[in-house]
């Protein structure tokens, strides 16, 4: 792909922080086996005998989460980001892009302190309450209001970020037909494969077609800057402000892709007439024509969210979390819906070969049987025959 850009989990996102429970930093093991104490004192000065630990639910990266805190200190509490050191020599890409989103006076968590070399980032405590979280808590009556909300931050970052800037790795990399199709690959791999579903060879090239077209189609629309993975686990609440956050692999790719990203959520179920109704919003937002959007957020919808539902499954089967599962049928619900206002002869194959393949397509798929850890990455990757 056009600068390339790691294949991570960003798109299996992350799930509410939550805490376990806490005890003293220094209870062994001391730090849970981090070598915080450099980071805290260049925030703190010292660590002091108060400070406590918890160790927080993160994603299915390598990356994990803690948060530390002192009543004797400020800030009183931080979040600290854990994951495998490397040299030094090379800037993380979390780094980097909130750097670059920072300076664009987007909201995003300050960095106190970066540790690289040991493998450690002290960050904002932004709280608990995600913009899913409030969803649920204020009922359907809040959302057009809450979402309005979170289509304006969104014009407003995809604004600040329309100009290049060559020192942030986000402008040199690209969703390009590699990158969609390997995603769409990954439905057929875990989607389908993975869930004991035969294809014949018929079945096959109908994938293969639709995957082709479905490429073609994405790269020809209109482009421009985005997060990747805009969705409401994605964005924190601090008061009445919205905060982005999980930005490291923003990227180049379709102007519609974070609109499908918040309005297609495998995580909250959001009618179809909301929908339309904030698709048409953010078109007067951006000044765009509204019909255009809507079509593009439909023909991406489709890409993202089969492999969305690819990826529920290889959290369960390869990373051995089966708390995913749960969300794939709704991600076949958002491409029942793409499909059928789409309305494309050239996905017509796709969409028989959904209903013939997948038990309760589109409204009533059911939660995939758990096999939690039973298969590995290589048994599917690039098997193509039943």
């Amino acid at each position: 792909m056009s600068g390339s850009t790691e294949v991570v989990d960003a798109d299996v996102t992350r799930s509410a922080l939550s805490a376990s429970s806490t005890r003293p930093l220094a209870e062994p093991p001391a730090y849970d086996g981090m070598p915080l104490v450099p980071a805290l004192a260049r925030v703190w000065g010292s660590v002091p005998g108060d400070a406590w630990l918890q160790h927080l639910k993160g994603d299915l990266s390598a990356r994990s989460y803690y948060r530390v805190g002192s009543a004797s200190r400020m800030p009183a509490t931080l979040v600290v980001m854990r994951f495998t050191p490397d040299d030094g020599t090379s800037e993380l890409p979390f780094v980097n892009v909130q750097r670059h989103l920072a300076a664009r006076g987007v909201r995003v968590p300050r960095i106190h302190a970066d540790d690289t070399r040991q493998g450690v980032l002290l960050l904002e405590d932004l709280g608990d309450e995600t913009f899913e979280q409030r969803l649920h808590t204020r009922g359907r009556d809040a959302w057009p209001a809450l979402y309005t909300q979170a289509i304006d931050v969104l014009h407003d970052l995809h604004v600040r970020i329309t100009a290049p800037d060559p020192a942030c790795i986000a402008y040199q990399r690209s969703f390009d037909g590699a990158l969609l199709r390997w995603e769409l690959e990954h439905f057929r791999d875990w989607g389908l494969r993975a869930l004991d579903c035969t294809l014949s060879d018929a079945d096959q090239r109908t994938l293969d077609d639709a995957f082709s077209y479905l490429c073609t189609r994405i790269l020809a629309l209109p482009q421009g800057m985005a997060h990747r993975d805009y969705q409401s686990r994605n964005l924190m609440w601090v008061d009445d402000e919205l905060v982005v956050i999980d930005f490291q692999d923003a990227l180049r790719g379709p102007r519609v892709y974070d609109l499908v990203a918040l309005l297609c959520d495998s995580y909250v179920g959001l009618d179809a007439t909301l929908q339309e109704a904030l698709v048409a919003h953010y078109a007067a937002r951006a000044s765009v024509d509204p019909v255009a959007l809507a079509r593009e957020l439909d023909l991406v919808a489709v890409q993202r969210k089969l492999k969305d539902a690819g990826r529920m499954v290889f959290a369960d089967r390869v990373r051995g979390n089966a708390d995913f599962l749960k969300w794939f049928g709704p991600s076949l619900r958002y491409v029942g819906r793409a499909l059928a206002r789409l309305a494309d002869p050239h996905l017509a194959g796709l969409e028989a070969l959904l209903a013939h393949s997948v038990p309760g397509y589109p409204d009533a798929v059911p939660t995939p049987e758990a096999r939690t850890g039973v298969s590995t990455i290589a048994q599917y990757r690039g098997v193509r025959s039943s």
